[in-house]
Order: C-alpha cells, then structure tokens, then sequence
C-alpha cells in the first residue's frame, strides 16, 4: 500500500512491466511512438491513418476500467499470495468495494490474466481425471440429477463414485514442473488421449504415468506410458505414480471447498487457471510483477 500509494506510482510499475525495453504500440508493436501530453498516453502513426492513440492500460485487464489501479494492484497481490484462492466476499471486504459484485469482476479479470506458458511438458508426465463439485447425495431430492433419482433406489450405488452432478477434470503435471488442468465433457478414451499428446512434448518425455483407466490406453502407440492400479491397492511401483498431480488436485479442491464453498461449471475454467498458474510461479519471486505484465 505504501509503493502504490497513488494512480502515478501505479500506472508508472505497470508501464515498466509491460515494455521494459521502452513504450510499444499494443497494436503493431512499434515502438516509434509519440509521447502525447495527456499522462502515460501515446500515438502510433503506423498502424492508423490518422494516428492510434492509447493509454497504459489499453489492452489490459484494466482498460475501461472507473476503479482506481490501487484497488487493482491490491486485489492482484492478494490472489498471487493466497496458496488456496481469496474469495471475492473476502476481497470485498479488505478493500471496501461497495459492491460485491465489483470484487467479484475484479477477481474474474484478474484469473483469465493468468493464463499461458505452461506447456509443453517434457521429462516425467503424470496425468490424471478428477471431479469438481458438491455430492449429490447431499442435495434435496428434487435437486438431485435425474441419473441418481432413478437409479439409487433400484441399486443403492454410490453417485459419487460414478461423477453425477459433478464437473470432469483432466490434468497433466512434469515432476518439478509446470501443471496443465482443462475442464473436459466426459472422460472418454479419445479426449483423455488427445489431452495428453496436446500438453506434452512427445519428442522430450520419458515417461507417462497414469492410473488404471483404460481410456489412457490409446497413448500407449506414440508415449513411453505406464500405468498404476488403485483398484488393486498399487500407487506406487517404482517411479510410476501419481502423486503429484493428486496434490495439486488436492489443494484444488481445498480451496474450492474452503474458500470458495461453492464453483459454477461455467467459471471453473478462470478458477483453473488461477491454481494452475500460482501453482506454476510457486518458486517465482517476481510473481507479482509478471501477473500484470501477462494482462
């Protein structure tokens, strides 16, 4: 709060982090542009007849935006250094936005910045399936998916187990390294393989390591892949296992239920980003400064 005490400072450190080698034009990357005498705003003759004129913040989350960049910078920095998320309610009321709804925008913004460079995975590969979402045995009855009204009273199966009204997840992770997660529709044998070959370089990875679900078995013709049997009791047989990405979905579902209680299936994808790519900058000391430099 004392380094951006004021608009200036603000609009001076996101200047800096976006065009270290000096102001470029967001259109066409010119950067014989003209300094106009409005504060932190430029033209670009190159890429308009009649000149381009943009500001700091144009092509940013912040374009447009009535709040002031204090606000923003608070709100960015809180996100990076919260290991399991910060809910918009909380961030509303550390920063006293009036509204919820702008704290909620704001973090909404911010998550689909943190996106990018993840991939290609190479060495090592763990992949997985998960699913995100509350129990459907703990819903009231006429709330609960019409699979589970109609079949557990016939064969009193366990809805969990087989995903009702949960979202699918897939995500790949190298040892020590970067983690990819995409929502996905169903957990079928062509989107489970086509997920990994997208995400990994086939030509630098040594091994693949999943569980036992046979729609991995398709990556079997183009990676080196091997497999572990929960069902059986194995998780760990030499350096096949999958406890890395477990952890990650681990502490995914920690802050999904701790912190966020409840994730709707069509803003699952910006929360995704957001555990992937703190996840991903966990050993990044500048983790701050290359969040606004990415908006």
């Amino acid at each position: 709060m004392d380094r951006f005490s004021t608009e200036e400072a603000c609009k001076t450190y996101l200047r800096d982090a976006r065009w270290p080698e000096g102001v470029r034009c967001p259109r066409c990357k010119n950067d014989k542009v003209y300094t106009l005498k409005q504060p932190f705003r430029w033209q670009c003759q190159k890429c308009a007849k009649n000149g381009y004129r943009f500001s700091v913040t144009t092509g940013t989350i912040f374009e447009n935006t009535k709040y002031p960049l204090r606000q923003w910078f608070q709100v960015a920095y809180l996100i990076c250094q919260s290991k399991k998320g910060i809910s918009a309610l909380q961030i509303h009321r550390q920063i006293r936005s009036g509204d919820y709804r702008t704290a909620w925008f704001m973090c909404h913004r911010i998550r689909c910045a943190m996106q990018g460079g993840a991939f290609p995975l190479t060495g090592e590969i763990e992949a997985d399936e998960t699913y995100i979402g509350g129990k459907d045995r703990n819903r009231h009855w006429n709330k609960k998916s019409a699979q589970v009204r109609k079949t557990m009273p016939a064969l009193h199966v366990d809805e969990e187990a087989f995903g009702y009204g949960k979202i699918g997840v897939i995500g790949a992770i190298a040892r020590k390294g970067n983690v990819v997660a995409r929502v996905i529709g169903t957990q079928d044998a062509p989107t489970l393989s086509r997920f990994v070959r997208n995400v990994v370089d086939g030509g630098k990875v040594s091994l693949v390591a999943t569980d036992e679900h046979p729609g991995y078995k398709r990556i079997d013709r183009t990676l080196p892949h091997e497999a572990v049997n929960h069902s059986h009791g194995e998780y760990v047989r030499g350096n096949v296992h999958t406890n890395n990405i477990e952890s990650f979905w681990s502490l995914l579902k920690r802050g999904v239920v701790g912190t966020f209680h409840n994730v709707s299936a069509e803003y699952l994808p910006l929360y995704l980003n957001e555990f992937s790519w703190r996840y991903n900058n966990r050993n990044n000391p500048d983790i701050f400064r290359d969040l606004l430099s990415s908006v």
